[in-house]
């Protein structure tokens, strides 16, 4: 009897032991708003609106210590609405992040299945669409997100590697596989980025590679279109039927006292127009050849008034060098913002952009003003604005 009463409390002991070197995670975010659209597809169009300063989420993270520094990791995480209860990312159930790995703290972490970009982690922190611009809803982002500072497309079947922080260095790569059966390469994504912090100065760079970009990065959810258009703006809509896509991204910011300023610049290209059979897409856009490039340059500014007021400006310049001579378009985008923290998990938000565009677009028409997360003008300017209140947990 001493013997089983022994045994038992040993097991118990054992059983506490890896309970306490092991972990789960319920965490999530509840935001809803008030936005207003001065020109939506030519009417003014007020709304309650979901995931507007942080898109609404939950999720499951979690890890299990291995023992000599080695740790079993996880994260499973959803998108949804709030004004509708619907699940987000297009009726994909986890389709914000579904990965396990392994982590080390001196060898880096390693990691498989649908993740972000390397982009998002590294340039996306210092664009003001991916930190105070209203980031959920993607208002203050880059038109169209073009450079997928973001995080609109993420990465499906996918190893990553991120190393440890060697000296303010960190580096991450991304291999994306295609998961055609014959063709190793087909809807492949590949990703490679730094950050490098020191003292108040913060830089960042990525470059990002993409095979038939319309269904391995765009149309990479539940109930995207595996034979038509899975590019809703028209800002880069007409070059759906590229057979690449190239993105390379830079920039730093620092901060001094209770301000930060901040530079971004990014070059994404379109290449191999025509070669991609894409249903849905009109003459021009049929009968488009050779390449298109975006480059996009961004300032911002936040200042910290207070501890829990922060207030926030950007001005954004994107030029498109148009395809197979067309003239292209301009698309210049002012972001304006504010957050007051009543509690570490509640805040309240002000964000308000607005657009104006010149020149000719993706599809060929005269380009219209298109914030994203928004219904996009018939004309060439658009303001939108939001209000709302965020909660986490």
């Amino acid at each position: 009897m001493k013997k089983i009463v022994l045994a038992m409390t040993t097991l118990s002991a054992f059983a506490i032991q890896a309970h306490a070197q092991s972990s789960v995670t319920l965490y999530g975010i509840a935001d809803g708003g008030f936005s207003f659209n001065s020109n939506a597809a030519g009417g003014r169009q007020f709304a309650i609106t979901s995931g507007n300063s942080y898109a609404s989420r939950w999720g499951i993270k979690g890890s299990e210590d291995l023992g000599n520094g080695l740790k079993a990791i996880f994260t499973l995480e959803g998108g949804y609405s709030l004004t509708s209860g619907t699940i987000g990312n297009n009726g994909t159930l986890f389709g914000r992040q579904a990965w396990v790995g392994l982590g080390s703290a001196n060898y880096g972490s390693v990691m498989l299945g649908r993740q972000n970009s390397d982009g998002y982690q590294s340039v996306g922190q210092l664009e003001a669409g991916g930190q105070w611009a209203a980031s959920g809803a993607g208002y203050g982002a880059h038109p169209a997100d073009i450079d997928n500072l973001d995080n609109f497309n993420r990465a499906n079947n996918a190893i990553k590697y991120q190393s440890p922080t060697f000296n303010g260095l960190t580096v991450t790569t991304l291999y994306s596989l295609g998961g055609k059966a014959g063709n190793f390469t087909q809807n492949e994504i590949f990703d490679l980025a730094a950050t490098y912090q020191i003292g108040s100065v913060l830089l960042g760079g990525f470059y990002t590679y993409v095979k038939d970009p319309n269904f391995s990065f765009y149309g990479n959810k539940a109930n995207d279109s595996t034979t038509g258009l899975n590019i809703s703006s028209p800002v880069q809509e007409g070059y759906a039927s590229a057979g690449s896509q190239q993105i390379v991204a830079a920039g730093g910011a620092y901060t001094f006292g209770p301000a930060t300023i901040g530079l971004v610049y990014s070059n994404t290209q379109f290449h191999d127009l025509g070669t991609v059979a894409v249903a849905g897409l009109n003459g021009i856009e049929k009968a488009y050849t050779g390449g298109a490039t975006f480059n996009t340059g961004e300032v911002n500014f936040k200042y910290q008034i207070r501890p829990a007021l922060q207030l926030g400006t950007a001005y954004i310049y994107m030029r498109n060098s148009g395809a197979s001579g067309a003239s292209g378009a301009t698309y210049q985008q002012v972001d304006v913002g504010g957050y007051y923290a009543l509690s570490k998990r509640t805040s309240f938000y002000a964000v308000a952009v607005y657009q104006k565009a010149s020149g000719t677009d993706s599809t060929g028409q005269h380009a219209v003003a298109a914030i994203l997360g928004a219904t996009p003008s018939n004309s060439n300017h658009q303001t939108v604005a939001t209000i709302g209140i965020t909660q986490k947990f």
